[in-house]
């Protein structure tokens, strides 16, 4: 008896063809969602997207007139709602001591236009000072949703590490990286506003500190 090999090796090519396919459609996806690529950079602030929901932001900040390390502490959480009410609705600061510390930012709806709910983080901060290097680590509270947030509102759930090297004592270099935990891909117009977004809140700070002049 005759076997007609021949559609066997069709369907073995047409499988070797569709695994190479699908292989490479990952490799590509994959590709795409790890490619670094900078999303805004002006005025010597460049924002990254480092990987998927992965950002980093880096700028200097500098000022003769005091040493900059004395300032760097959790009171500049503050800084950010006070000098930034177009981008927060609300900033709740919640000392432990000086080393750590709650915090709760409720974001304006920004992406109401495009059917995505308003935004909220909350977050255990933890701050860590070494011989020329001050880590601010923070991560999502998940289990706890604060009283004052609406119900609608989602969490962005997120770890954020911001690292501050001294190079002098007057002038020090902010690092920041940001991963995004949600189960969803940040579309590249959003990706966009949140380069824009960090832009105008890191300038604002960095404007404000480089401004202080302590009176002797």
């Amino acid at each position: 008896m005759n076997f007609n090999t021949n559609n066997t090796n069709n369907t073995n090519n047409t499988n070797n063809t569709n695994n190479t396919n699908n292989t490479n459609n990952t490799n590509n996806t994959n590709n795409t969602n790890n490619t670094e690529k900078i999303l805004f950079n002006k005025n010597d602030f460049i924002v990254k997207k480092t990987g998927k929901n992965k950002f980093s932001l880096v700028f200097f900040v500098e000022n003769k007139n005091i040493i900059l390390s004395s300032v760097i502490n959790f009171d500049l959480i503050k800084l950010f709602y006070d000098l930034n009410p177009d981008i927060y609705e609300k900033v709740i600061l919640e000392k432990n001591n000086e080393t750590q510390c709650k915090v709760i930012f409720l974001l304006k709806h920004f992406f109401e236009d495009l059917g995505l709910s308003q935004k909220y983080s909350y977050f255990n901060i933890t701050k860590t000072i070494y011989d020329k290097k001050i880590v601010f680590e923070s991560q999502s509270i998940t289990d706890v949703k604060p009283d004052i947030i609406p119900h609608d509102v989602e969490l962005i759930n997120s770890h954020v590490n911001c690292e501050c090297h001294v190079i002098t004592s007057h002038k020090i270099q902010f690092t920041i990286f940001i991963e995004i935990k949600n189960e969803f891909k940040i579309p590249e117009i959003v990706e966009k506003v949140i380069g824009n977004i960090l832009y105008k809140i890191f300038k604002r700070v960095k404007q404000f500190i480089e401004n202080i002049i302590i009176n002797k």
